[in-house]
């Protein structure tokens, strides 16, 4: 298997084709601009009105944006022969997303990933959150970031939304009031940029993701197995068996968890404890400086995904919890392992787990972190 990482170069997206995907098909005569589009996407159970935004760059990618959870409801790229597919999953309307246990799409948080027991000591005050991923905290609470309206603001000139969300003090159990932004940009080279700002009245941990679940095949193939994947991480949290690190930064050196060298996903799917891959890599390069963290290539269509990041982390999860009961766009049944994850984190539990770079956030500090996925297509065979 040839190595992924560092072979690809990001071109121009290709016209599509008359034929349709499974997901969403486009087609024009015109050479596509920059633009973005509102529509209404339904309304939520306590009759707040939700907008749904559509990103389309010069090339004709398109990103829909949902203030709602601050949810990326579509990405829509080419595939080796030019046919738009819709590569992540999600519903045709807010409804479909509440309750949005699986996080299909959101940004979660306060604080992304697991908190041991539901519970953190700052400042000499112990906090209790939710414990709902028993017996631990998970994305955010009951109601994390992906389960609340979003403001949300076009920036046209950037081709981008800007979302903020002031979330509460004692909000979900977490001191402080924090005001959170997410910034979506479409870039003329195909990513989407995802810009994370926090501030905060009152010491807090910070540690926010998108929860995007991708399957580049566009929904013609059901499962992720024949994805090829490299993550550029020698180390991974370990963890105990509540998913909890116990603090040792592991080698993936000699185990299943080791996919420094491009294979399929499906090499080891099975032999991993827990029905799959849900596991923190330690991003190799400097954190706070954008580093690609992993590549992932879908032989059928062509397509492939990188991932840049400042975050110290990468949550790599294979949908081993969906079981079919979930009906997403355009009739499609999601289940288990139809589609993966790679959330761009801090490492599960930081604070309560002291070697582990901070995401305690103070009054005067701001939180910054960035992320892009970037899309291209592959016609050759290696």
């Amino acid at each position: 298997m040839a190595a992924l990482m560092g072979s690809l170069s990001i071109g121009g997206l290709t016209s599509c084709s008359n034929s349709a995907s499974e997901q969403e098909t486009t087609s024009t005569n015109e050479a596509p601009t920059a633009k973005i589009d509102k529509e209404p996407f339904g309304t939520t159970p306590d009759g707040q009105e939700i907008s749904l935004y559509t990103l389309t760059n010069k090339n004709g990618l398109i990103v829909k944006v949902s203030n709602y959870g601050a949810i990326v409801n579509s990405i829509i790229t080419p595939d080796k022969n030019g046919e738009m597919g819709d590569v992540v999953l999600g519903f045709d309307d807010v409804s479909g997303y509440i309750p949005n246990d699986p996080h299909i799409g959101g940004v979660v948080g306060r604080f992304a990933n697991r908190i041991a027991k539901g519970k953190f000591t700052l400042d000499g005050q112990e906090y209790t959150l939710a414990t709902n991923n028993a017996p631990n905290h998970l994305h955010g609470g009951n109601i994390g970031f992906d389960r609340v309206v979003w403001q949300a603001e076009e920036m046209p000139e950037e081709n981008a939304i800007k979302l903020t969300y002031v979330s509460k003090d004692m909000e979900e159990g977490y001191p402080g009031n924090l005001t959170a932004t997410v910034i979506y940009t479409l870039t003329e080279d195909n990513g989407l940029q995802i810009d994370y700002t926090a501030t905060t009245d009152k010491a807090t941990p910070v540690n926010l993701t998108n929860h995007s679940y991708f399957n580049l095949s566009a929904g013609k193939v059901n499962t992720i197995s024949d994805h090829i994947i490299q993550i550029n991480a020698d180390k991974y949290t370990a963890v105990d068996e509540t998913l909890i690190p116990t603090g040792e930064l592991a080698s993936v050196k000699g185990s299943n968890l080791d996919l420094t060298q491009a294979q399929p996903i499906g090499k080891f799917l099975n032999q991993v404890p827990g029905g799959g891959y849900d596991h923190n890599y330690v991003v190799n390069g400097t954190a706070g400086e954008m580093n690609k963290a992993a590549e992932v290539y879908e032989p059928t269509s062509g397509r492939v995904l990188e991932v840049y990041t400042t975050q110290p982390g990468i949550q790599f999860y294979t949908s081993n919890f969906l079981d079919g009961t979930l009906t997403g766009k355009n009739g499609n049944k999601y289940t288990k392992h139809y589609a993966f994850c790679l959330e761009t984190q801090h490492f599960p539990d930081s604070p309560n787990q002291e070697n582990f770079p901070s995401t305690i956030l103070k009054p005067g500090e701001t939180y910054k972190e960035s992320t892009t996925y970037k899309f291209s297509v592959r016609k050759d065979n290696q």
